[in-house]
Parts: C-alpha cells; structure tokens; sequence
C-alpha cells in the first residue's frame, strides 16, 4: 500500500475541525499519515479497517481515534441500508487544543493516558459509542465556546470508557511522552534503534540503571509483557511494515527485522498477527492483486 501524508490547517477562528462526509464505498489502497489527532464515526457501512499493521472487518458503526503519524486506512464493502447513505464525522485535533496546562492538571490524568494509547490507535465499543456519537453530531452545528465544551466532554467520554481495544503494534507508533514513562522511553529508544541487533537483557537493564531483575519487574509494570515479547512485537511489527511496503519479500524481512531464522520468525509473525507472513501479505494485498488480474 502507497503512504500519504496528510496536512489539515485549521481555520484562524478554530482550534480544532469537525465536519461530516458522505462515505464512497470503495476500497481504498492508500495508507493515510498525519500530525493531526482524529476521531473517526463511520455509520451505516461495513468494511475493513487497516490501523498501522492492524487489519480488521467492522460492520455497523465504527468509532476508532488515532494518534499522530498513525498510518490508516478503511475499505469501504457496503452500506447497510440501502435507503441512507454511508456517514463519516471525523474531528481532527491536537490533545493541548486548549493549552498545555490543561493537560498537566490532576483533571487531565485519564486524558493523557487515553493520549498515549491513540498512538497505536483506540476502538471503541459500548455506551461510550452511543454517547460520542450524539455530541459529534451536535457539535457540528455548534461554534465556538460551546464547541469547545462540547469537545472535551467528548474526550472525558472517551477517557473514561472501559469498552475499548488498542489496535497497532508498538513499531508503528512509540508511545508514551509524559510523566513516569519519559524514564522507559530510553529502554523504548534503545530497542527501537537497534532491534536488527542482539539485545541482552542486561544491556537494557544499564541504561536505567537497574539490575536485571529489578528491571523486569519494572518493564513488566509498566508495559504488561516482558522485554522478550515486547522486542518481538517490534520486530514483528517492523517486518509487516516491510511486507505491506511491498519492497521485500519474506525471507527479507526477517532477516531486516532481527532474525537469522526463518523458522522462528515464522513462528513468532504468527503469535502476534495470528497469521504466516505469506497469508498477512494475501489478506492485505488480496483487493489489489484480484483487480490487477481482473
């Protein structure tokens, strides 16, 4: 898939946008890219959703928010009902629309955890969905103050909902930039720059510095999986990069991505993607290749 970076700018009156469009259905093969932060409503339609390395069907209404530079995209299969047309609202924004300060108050704590979640991409289910969905309608007849209000009860919505799934791997977007995890962004720095390498355990451990055991205890806590699974997402994440580029082929991308085996690679591309490479390429490309040679 081609990438395209996107660049929104926002009227002089505005600090943010809100608009509303009618979906074409088609099946778009572009891989969109942009500074800007997005909350997507997507109703009446069924589809797939393509979120960093991400690849999903949705069906019905489709709520997603992603962060900067998350590359995405959705093919668009049919509308579900014939007689009303494909919606999308889509809000473009930055998390200090309102300034800094707002996000460094006690308030502002689930906000800027939700904030770093988006930059593997958010869906959102549940009530959550329902609520959001009045208030992105509303709020595109609205100006001003009260647009603004609007938007972070928006955002407090969102924040606050426990009915959510985080899409990408950690390749397509590093994450955390505040608080606590300014301290584990040099262990993310470290493997993010040399994940082709070995990495030992006990050369990240050093860069804290923490003995070993003291730093898995502290990576676990703060990440939810050990540095072994989480150096394989990384790398996992980076040859699907590859892959869907189309510029390599297996073989290449596991050995562009850390691994000297191909067995293993094999094996771990399908623990984390639930696919071989070679079928993560077919169910990528599969829309491409079968116009192509129709």
């Amino acid at each position: 898939m081609q990438y395209i970076y996107e660049n929104f700018t926002f009227p002089a009156d505005q600090s943010f946008t809100v608009r509303s469009d009618v979906i074409e259905i088609k099946k778009y093969t572009s891989l969109k890219s942009h500074i800007n932060f997005e909350i997507a409503l997507l109703e009446n339609c069924s589809g797939k959703r393509f979120i960093g390395d991400h690849i999903q069907e949705f069906e019905g209404t489709e709520l997603v928010m992603l962060g900067s530079y998350l590359p995405h995209c959705w093919q668009y299969y049919k509308a579900l009902d014939p007689m009303n047309q494909p919606q999308a609202t889509v809000i473009h924004f930055f998390p200090d629309f309102l300034g800094q300060q707002l996000l460094e108050k006690p308030e502002a704590k689930q906000l800027n955890e939700m904030f770093i979640k988006a930059a593997k991409g958010i869906s959102f289910s549940g009530s959550a969905v329902t609520r959001a969905k009045i208030l992105m309608k509303e709020m595109l007849f609205e100006t001003g103050l009260t647009r603004a209000a609007m938007m972070l009860q928006l955002l407090d919505i969102l924040a606050q909902s426990d009915s959510y799934k985080v899409l990408s791997s950690p390749y397509f977007n590093t994450i955390e930039n505040s608080g606590e995890a300014q301290k584990i962004n040099k262990v993310f720095d470290h493997i993010f720059n040399n994940f082709r390498e070995e990495i030992t355990l006990q050369e990240v451990a050093d860069i804290l510095p923490m003995s070993p055991a003291a730093f898995c205890r502290f990576f676990k806590s703060k990440t939810n999986r050990t540095l072994l699974d989480f150096i394989k997402e990384v790398r996992i994440g980076h040859a699907a990069k590859l892959l869907l580029e189309g510029k390599h082929n297996v073989t290449e991308a596991c050995y562009h991505s850390g691994y000297n085996n191909i067995s293993n690679f094999n094996k771990h591309f399908k623990d984390i993607k639930g696919l071989s490479p070679r079928d993560f390429v077919k169910q990528y490309r599969g829309t491409e290749e079968k116009e192509a040679l129709a």
